[in-house]
């Protein structure tokens, strides 16, 4: 059995926000709250001091996490996709990235949008940041694959915001077959998107390997 950590997206548990920005990866948009702004970034495209930015961030957020904190193969994870950086006053704030990975459910490959690294400057929480990078994460995947999908123990958090719980026994897929990850069950998420097939949130999922964390 392969156990890991939860909570590499947490909650910013915030007042709601009417906004839902349509953007694309390089667009900046600004909501209807004085003084924000939200950034579509791929990893390429993060400079030296936003990348400063975003690890102080994210270590300074997960600091009391009772799985260990926010690390190394955490932040790896978060790399090589697209980055949600909200600004307040010219300053990073809150963030989530999007990866792409391959889950199957009852053995079917589906094209899955993994939230990573969703979290919000200490001092900011409860103000709705998270709330508005979450929509915009959600139209982004909605847009581009067939499953969003994310691990959490926020999960009232997301539910709201369109996520359901994956009732169904998790797996990771490695060289030496499917292993079951059943410290997992019950904190995966999932998204549907316009592109997805019909699902039984009852069946079998699992991800693709990888070093840390695999959910």
């Amino acid at each position: 059995m392969i156990t890991s950590r939860r909570a590499r997206a947490t909650a910013d548990s915030a007042t709601d926000a009417v906004w839902r920005g349509k953007t694309r990866q390089t667009h900046a948009v600004t909501a209807e709250r004085p003084g924000i702004r939200l950034r579509q970034l791929g990893t390429d495209q993060l400079t030296p001091a936003d990348i400063g930015a975003l690890r102080d961030l994210l270590w300074a957020a997960f600091a009391e996490d009772e799985h260990g904190g926010f690390g190394e193969d955490d932040w790896r994870h978060a790399l090589g996709g697209i980055h949600f950086v909200l600004e307040v006053d010219a300053q990073i704030a809150s963030h989530a990235a999007v990866v792409e990975r391959e889950l199957h459910v009852a053995g079917r490959a589906l094209r899955t949008g993994y939230v990573e690294a969703v979290a919000t400057v200490p001092a900011l929480q409860g103000q709705g940041l998270g709330t508005l990078v979450m929509r915009e994460v959600n139209d982004y995947v909605a847009a581009k694959f067939e499953l969003g999908a994310l691990a959490t123990g926020s999960q009232a958090f997301y539910e709201r915001l369109g996520w359901r719980t994956w009732r169904g026994r998790s797996y990771v897929r490695t060289e030496h077959g499917e292993q079951r990850t059943s410290d997992e069950d019950g904190y995966i998420l999932v998204l549907l998107t316009p592109s997805s097939p019909p699902l039984d949130l009852e069946s079998p999922i699992s991800c693709d390997w990888r070093s840390g964390d695999v959910w």
